[in-house]
């Protein structure tokens, strides 16, 4: 952890307390989906624009394509996964989308063994079981309310798989470039867009009731500059497991926000269901962090013998 004043662990707190408003913000605005979120990044990179042009703008030239590309489409999947996960919370409650988003390190392990042919362990198949159980007892319970909450969990999840992409993506560029760059990058490719889908859509830019500004503000400054970007940071210096376990923690946060400032209940589906996720979830990271640490000790020991 060279170099850094700040105690990674410490930035992984505040980025989850952060991003936990994220839920509430959109619910309280009335504005469709895509334009949230288009909002939610186009402030986002106005407000990181003179920082970027002052001090990092430099950085450009020593950006290599594969690294463009990368950026390009960490950028486009994280909009698509801003679109469904905004859309789902349209028809389903900020407890069930929230915990449903969790499964992300469930995506993260089947995009590694797919692309670089990572092992499957009895834990990993145990763990996504119990978490891909966890998930059905909580859809099942909407089911029972409305089939459109069905639908939102349905939306949460793919969601959930498209935001996987762009970490994987992600976290191979943010290791060659400082935060400010690779995020003021990667959010301009997803304002882009999101404002070729809203011009799509035909959709209008100027939100109906004018408090929604507000929480476009709000949603660039707290859950993406101050959370998302902490999370960037904090791939640097910890490993994508360990963020993805910190994240499990964002629902907690987001349930209890939505119960004061919303007045949404919980019901025992989602209850016994988001922790049974959770749990599945977590004896995956752990599973998996055990792993990496074994490898790494065989390694170094392979490395000490030659």
């Amino acid at each position: 952890m060279e170099n850094t004043k700040l105690n990674p662990y410490l930035a992984l707190l505040i980025g989850v307390i952060s991003v936990s408003t994220s839920a509430i913000l959109v619910k309280f605005s009335e504005s469709p989906s895509g334009v949230i979120a288009f909002y939610r990044l186009f402030l986002s990179v106005l407000l990181l624009l003179p920082l970027f042009l002052t001090r990092y703008v430099s950085e450009l030239r020593l950006i290599t394509k594969r690294d463009w590309i990368y950026s390009m489409i960490a950028g486009i999947f994280l909009a698509l996964h801003f679109i469904l996960w905004f859309e789902s919370l349209n028809y389903t409650s900020v407890a069930s989308s929230t915990v449903l988003v969790t499964l992300q390190p469930l995506f993260a392990f089947i995009g590694t063994y797919f692309f670089f042919n990572e092992k499957i362990s009895l834990v990993t198949i145990l763990s996504g079981l119990i978490a891909i159980a966890g998930s059905a007892i909580i859809s099942w319970g909407d089911f029972r309310i409305s089939g459109s909450a069905l639908f939102g969990d349905i939306l949460a999840l793919i969601a959930c798989a498209l935001v996987t992409v762009y970490l994987m993506f992600g976290q191979n560029v943010r290791k060659r470039l400082s935060l400010i760059t690779y995020t003021f990058i990667v959010y301009s490719f997803s304002s882009i867009t999101l404002f070729f889908y809203v011009l799509f859509r035909n959709e209008s830019f100027i939100p109906k009731q004018s408090s929604d500004w507000i929480y476009f503000f709000l949603l660039a400054l707290v859950p993406t500059l101050l959370g998302h970007s902490l999370f960037n940071w904090t791939l640097k210096w910890l490993s994508a497991s360990t963020i993805s376990m910190a994240i499990l923690f964002e629902p907690v946060g987001a349930i209890i926000l939505a119960y004061y400032l919303l007045d949404e209940g919980l019901i025992w589906s989602q209850i016994i269901g988001g922790i049974i996720v959770i749990g599945g979830i977590s004896l995956f990271v752990i599973d998996e962090r055990k792993a990496r640490l074994t490898k790494n000790k065989l390694a170094m020991s392979g490395g000490g013998n030659e």
